[in-house]
């Protein structure tokens, strides 16, 4: 279990305990417990300003993705995804401009990195109307909260299969 998600797991637990329902204090404490270093919009954009700090899901640093490194096929494909922790950085410089709403789509994004590729294809297919149940969108939930570590998401998923239930979008049981 990596270190970010033994974290989250761990504030999402002392939260709840605290009978907190407020996703928001969840994703805030979470936040605090991963990054220590706040960024700003004085540094944007992060490329320039702090390229060291940004790495791509396979670790490496911007600064050494370099067109000789590209041609001599050095680079691979998770060498030029983005990682978490730069979008958390870019989920900052959001905050810092008043731009909160954007603040959550980054961390959104964030937590769907640990999700493949081909899974979220499926999960976007099953949160269309009348494409899943009630209770395939809550299991969809539970995975992305137990298997991934996707807080943020797994709420957004049952809040979505609340709403359809109440405006008859959810697919018939068989």
């Amino acid at each position: 279990m990596s270190q970010d998600l033994l974290i989250k797991q761990i504030v999402e637990e002392v939260l709840k305990n605290m009978q907190s329902t407020n996703i928001n204090d969840i994703q805030n404490a979470v936040q605090s417990a991963l990054c220590t270093d706040k960024v700003t919009s004085a540094n944007y954009p992060l490329g320039e300003k702090i390229p060291d700090k940004i790495k791509s899901q396979s670790g490496m640093k911007l600064s050494d993705v370099t067109l000789d490194k590209v041609i001599k096929g050095e680079i691979q494909s998770d060498d030029i995804r983005i990682s978490k922790e730069t979008l958390e950085m870019q989920a900052q410089v959001a905050e810092s401009v008043g731009r909160g709403a954007f603040a959550q789509n980054l961390r959104r994004a964030a937590e769907l990195i640990a999700v493949p590729d081909d899974r979220i294809l499926e999960i976007y297919d099953a949160l269309r109307p009348y494409r899943a149940t009630k209770k395939e969108l809550y299991d969809i939930a539970d995975e992305l909260q137990n298997k991934y570590g996707c807080i943020i998401n797994s709420n957004f998923v049952r809040e979505a299969a609340n709403v359809y239930e109440q405006r008859g979008r959810l697919k018939v049981e068989d």
